[in-house]
């Protein structure tokens, strides 16, 4: 007999904790955990033994499928960024232009820029490198500098086309582009703002992180690669994203000229494009043989093999919880509260997300859920709903979100730790997100 939504509420939330007491106190291996709560969670909303393996594998080949490539070429071009001296010559270069006092503009700006057209985790791990150099450059507490990066890219993400989970919901909601980049600009700099920078201040108070050390071994270096060389490399795949990007915006589908500027911007083409000019230029420039190369690209690989798992993992205990109906359970009691519009899919969204960790799951599915809603309130603002959405979508990451890995493991910190500050930021951007939503349409209706 299936559990009430109620009960599948207080299954997942009981799973949750079992997840964090298994990591935190009884420092399991995180991959295993995962997979004892997805067991748990899956056993005991009544499905199958087999359906909860099955359901746990194909969640994890999802989440490997579509992330895996561009974490394993984000860790290659890293490698080489930090064995050439590239990412030390960057930050170099950009705390001479901003000044010491200023660094956190130039997190912000690279954060921008690169948020834009990049997903996160491909924006994370390229500029990681950077962050690294800047912190060891300027003396900073590294969370001081971290948490504005992890902000700034994380609003880029969730609420500014092209990223998928705001094209789909404009899509399905039937809002104009153009109006939701210009709100979303308008909204997501000051939120990100508070979340990131002012929230970094009371956080480097009360979490103490040491800042990680580029694995840098000992090779036979000629020099250094030249600023404009490095900072070709990194625009490289943006520039290709970016392109891809516009295309999407000015040309109709099935254009020749966009299908092939769609394909030379895939993250995929794009990192291993950027991956062999990196190869090329760094080995000339520092006297890298060819095999000094491979060994950095294949010890890159080796080093995040557990990370993979671990974010896999995450991908398999989210399409358990769905499995079990959990994300319809978080939707039914979200529908039954008759809230107003802007609130009630921010709720929604926020319910999916906190029950299968994925923000695009999140804001694709509500989208979906609240098309019905718009023909019985036409005089909704739909520019706002995508925002008000994709606000949700960001709220509260923890340990079913492949993100919440991939930040803990780029950034060397605990679990506890990346508690403390990944999903504050996540949840400070969710609520305050909301709140200059409910203001903005205030101030329309004046």
């Amino acid at each position: 007999m299936p559990l009430s939504p109620g009960l599948l509420l207080l299954l997942a939330l009981a799973s949750i904790v079992v997840l964090v007491v298994l990591v935190t106190w009884r420092k399991m291996n995180a991959f295993v955990a995962l997979f004892i709560a997805a067991l748990l969670v899956g056993l005991g909303a009544g499905l199958a033994p087999v359906a909860v393996l099955k359901a746990f594998q194909e969640g994890l080949g999802a989440t490997m499928g579509g992330i895996a490539i561009v974490i394993a070429l984000g860790a290659m071009l890293g490698r080489l960024l930090a064995e050439s001296g590239a990412a030390r010559v960057l930050a170099e270069n950009f705390n001479a232009f901003f000044g010491p006092q200023r660094v956190g503009w130039c997190i912000v700006a690279l954060a921008i820029s690169v948020g834009l057209v990049t997903w996160f985790a491909v924006g994370l791990l390229l500029l990681l490198p950077v962050l690294i150099s800047l912190a060891h450059e300027t003396k900073r507490p590294f969370l001081l500098l971290a948490i504005p990066l992890l902000s700034f890219l994380s609003v880029m993400h969730g609420l500014m086309p092209p990223h998928p989970g705001p094209v789909v919901a404009i899509e399905a909601l039937g809002a104009n582009t153009g109006r939701v980049l210009g709100w979303g600009f308008l909204l997501g700099i000051p939120v990100a703002a508070i979340a990131g920078p002012f929230f970094a201040r009371w956080a480097v108070k009360h979490v103490s992180a040491e800042t990680p050390v580029l694995p840098v071994t000992k090779t036979s270096i000629r020099g250094v690669p030249s600023f404009g060389a490095t900072l070709f490399v990194v625009i490289l795949p943006i520039g290709l994203m970016l392109l891809a990007t516009a295309s999407e915006l000015v040309l109709l589908a099935g254009h020749a000229w966009r299908t092939a500027l769609t394909f030379i911007g895939h993250p995929v083409f794009a990192l291993v494009t950027a991956f062999l000019v990196a190869a090329l230029i760094f080995q000339r420039a520092c006297g890298f043989t060819r095999k000094e190369t491979l060994t950095f690209t294949e010890q890159s690989i080796g080093g995040i093999g557990m990370t993979l798992l671990v974010v896999g993992a995450g991908g398999g205990f989210a399409r358990v919880l769905r499995e079990a109906g959990i994300a319809n359970a978080l939707g039914n009691v979200a529908g039954t509260l008759h809230l107003p519009p802007l609130l009630y899919g921010w709720l929604l969204a926020a319910f999916i997300r906190v029950a299968t960790g994925s923000a695009t799951v999140a804001i694709t599915t509500a989208a979906g859920v609240l098309v019905p809603l718009l023909a019985a309130h036409p005089e909704i603002n739909r520019d706002l709903l995508v925002l008000s959405v994709g606000c949700g979508s960001l709220f509260l990451s923890h340990l079913n979100d492949g993100g919440f890995w991939i930040v803990k493991e780029s950034l060397g910190l605990t679990v506890g730790q990346t508690l403390r500050t990944w999903t504050v930021t996540e949840s400070l951007i969710g609520i305050f997100g909301l709140g200059g939503v409910l203001i903005i349409d205030v101030l329309l209706k004046l």
